[in-house]
């Protein structure tokens, strides 16, 4: 069996419930998110523009780079690339703040990155996805339209983040009170309903389990190292270091898994890297910033590694 020939079990009704389920961790990022995370990017833009170029540039590269190396498929490749197109995912704050980094300036790079995200993912698949010597022929199956792929993304992203920043500025004191609510249940929704489409599909998923597995490990532990050098390069502190690392490596492969089923009719490799991706990144999120709290911890007596800075302050930029 060849998983670029396989199609996941999937229907209309659970892909609009995957869809709201989107929507609601961009609203959840958006009630989360106030002008001032805004203001720290336009007052600090180093550690932003380090953290586009990472994400916009050097993660895709490096993506199109390892599946030329690694033993993928075609839509195996297409999958990665697609993972490595999407914006970050919102537990990125979760993790930078439980490693001890610089969670303002998480949440300022997660809010601008998905406005910018929302024009630049669909070029960004279609550019790579064009280049790559075997995953091309599947673009020219379906024929992807970016434009069309630009506007599904807007009313995923777009729209109920654009919702979300009206309602926390007219009403911050109620967005307050229910973005916690909004932030972990749209965050479990996803993690359950991953969960449900590869038990769905258990069949195909345990037929491709060794070299799924592999491909991910090994490209969530690119991505998380990216994070972590670009920051290094570019001269940042270590809280930022620790921001920067979560913000490239955690990606939002549930969005990937959407567009899977919207544009690419729920291509077997493609679906099954996203789908293993939405659950190893949070896996794998979470034990290196365990390690990582614990390590500063022990050399300076606090998770932060400086107990007198202010939060929103970075150490460097």
């Amino acid at each position: 069996m060849n998983v670029d020939d396989v199609v996941l079990n999937f229907n209309p009704n659970t892909l609009l419930i995957l869809n709201v389920v989107l929507a609601l961790i961009m609203l959840g990022i958006a009630l989360d998110t106030a002008p001032e995370d805004f203001k720290v990017v336009a007052r600090k833009p180093k550690p932003f523009v380090i953290a586009i170029l990472a994400q916009l540039i050097v993660l895709p590269a490096v993506t199109f780079c390892l599946t030329l190396i690694l033993p993928v498929t075609p839509s195996m490749a297409l999958g990665m690339l697609l993972v490595a197109c999407c914006p970050p995912g919102n537990i990125s704050q979760v993790l930078t703040h439980r490693s001890g980094g610089n969670v303002a300036l998480s949440v300022s790079m997660t809010a601008v990155s998905n406005l910018i995200y929302i024009v630049v993912l669909p070029l960004s698949i279609a550019f790579w996805g064009s280049l790559h010597p075997t995953a091309r022929s599947l673009l020219e199956t379906v024929e992807l339209n970016p434009w069309q792929m630009l506007v599904d993304i807007f009313l995923i992203i777009g729209v109920p983040f654009l919702t979300g920043l009206g309602i926390r500025a007219r009403f911050p004191a109620f967005a307050a009170k229910v973005q916690p609510f909004v932030k972990w249940f749209s965050l479990l929704a996803l993690v359950g309903f991953i969960v449900a489409a590869l038990a769905g599909n258990w069949s195909y998923f345990v037929a491709f389990l060794g070299i799924i597995l592999a491909v991910v490990a090994i490209h969530d532990a690119v991505a998380l190292a990216i994070g972590y050098s670009t920051a290094v390069v570019g001269g940042l502190g270590t809280r930022e270091r620790k921001a920067m690392t979560f913000e490239v490596g955690i990606r939002n492969a549930g969005l990937g898994l959407g567009l899977v089923f919207t544009f690419f009719g729920g291509l077997g490799g493609m679906a099954i890297v996203a789908g293993w991706w939405g659950i190893w990144d949070i896996i794998a999120g979470l034990a290196v910033a365990a390690l990582w709290a614990r390590h500063t911890r022990r050399r300076t007596g606090s998770a932060k590694g400086d107990a007198t800075r202010h939060a929103t302050a970075p150490e460097a930029a």
